[in-house]
């Protein structure tokens, strides 16, 4: 039996992996954590508060768990834009406090995360620390420009992925650390730009929870540190 553990639970795709893994009859304890109440209820579902913004609050979190060994944690937190600014069109959008709140919450809170949580994974048995990161922090796939501060905070989480795989071979080699690229979900982060999506790529946040499952079942050690789309494609750096 499986204990999991969800950060950013709140959001479309955090909530899709709850509701998911309540479903799923091999896991036997979920531990949700997010900023917001998650309207959900169940047994094996056991709901904290969190601000991956700040670190004592991700420490406080950590040790809600009770050292439990942990097979499997996704980091679906992120931001793109919010109510007081969007992803830059142009370097005249470019200003320090917006790149700042966006490294914050998709680079920085997930490093730390990492040091708090990556000490809970099993250590008997495969497990899995799976970040949502995103296909615009592949500089070699890069065509258009734009998006600064989204697109560094991801090219910097992919980086900081990489670390995390390297160091953890020696430590936990049977841990598989990597990004997940889950593509194109109608939720909150994609609203202003569903638009300019091509018919079919838009997808529901079940659909594409049901993809990066599969791709999580079926990993093994060579998928550690690399970035991979729901479709089972590893984006390149």
């Amino acid at each position: 039996m499986k204990n999991i553990v969800v950060i950013g639970s709140s959001g479309a795709i955090g909530k899709a992996f709850v509701e998911s893994y309540i479903k799923d009859t091999d896991v036997e304890n979920i531990f949700s954590f997010s900023r917001s109440d998650l309207p959900i209820k169940d047994s094996k579902l056991h709901s904290f508060f969190i601000d991956i913004e700040d670190e004592q609050s991700i420490a406080n979190a950590a040790s809600k768990i009770d050292k439990s060994s942990i097979d499997e944690i996704i980091v679906a937190s992120g931001i793109l834009h919010n109510e007081d600014f969007g992803p830059e069109k142009s370097i005249r959008d470019l200003n320090a406090d917006n790149l700042i709140k966006v490294l914050k919450v998709n680079t920085v809170g997930p490093a730390i995360i990492g040091k708090y949580f990556i000490p809970l994974l099993n250590k008997k048995d495969k497990s899995i620390l799976a970040f949502l990161s995103a296909r615009v922090g592949s500089i070699s796939d890069n065509k258009t420009g734009g998006w600064y501060a989204y697109r560094s905070s991801k090219t910097a989480l992919n980086q900081i992925i990489k670390n995390f795989s390297i160091e953890l071979r020696r430590t936990n080699p049977n841990a598989i650390i990597f990004g997940l690229q889950p593509g194109t979900v109608d939720s909150n982060l994609s609203e202003p730009f569903k638009r300019n999506v091509k018919e079919g790529n838009l997808f529901t946040p079940d659909y594409s929870v049901s993809m990066l499952k599969k791709i999580i079942n079926e990993a093994s050690p060579c998928n550690s540190g690399s970035l991979i789309a729901w479709d089972g494609e590893e984006i390149k750096p």
